[in-house]
């Protein structure tokens, strides 16, 4: 009896710390994206993805794309649309949100300060 307590109490423990680490990843990413917008080193793109404007970002740019193509292939298949008219859709939404200073690409390629 005192032994099945203690792996319930242990497991107890573990599933705590687990999803305080996951909270704290998925804060830490918000984080960082608003970090990296107000330092320009990430912009916006039309397509709804970020673009890296400096080589120092493009890892974490590559991860967020990689959680918006997810998302986005999601709704395209929902609405039996592609995933690029999904995208250019969130991407409108996106260029209303961010905060002032944040870059924008437009269709052109050229960058805008917001």
């Amino acid at each position: 009896m005192l032994r099945n307590c203690s792996l319930s109490f242990y497991r107890s423990i573990v599933m705590t710390i687990v999803v305080f680490l996951l909270a704290g990843g998925i804060t830490a990413w918000a984080g960082s994206l608003q970090d990296l917008r107000a330092s320009g080193a990430l912009g916006e793109s039309t397509s709804g993805y970020a673009v890296a404007r400096d080589p120092s970002a493009t890892a974490e740019v590559a991860s967020i794309n990689e959680k918006r193509k997810a998302v986005y292939a999601k709704k395209a298949a929902a609405q039996g649309v592609s995933i690029d008219e999904v995208g250019k859709v969130y991407a409108k939404e996106i260029f209303k949100k961010v905060p002032a200073g944040t870059w924008l690409q437009n269709e052109q390629g050229q960058w805008v300060e917001k």
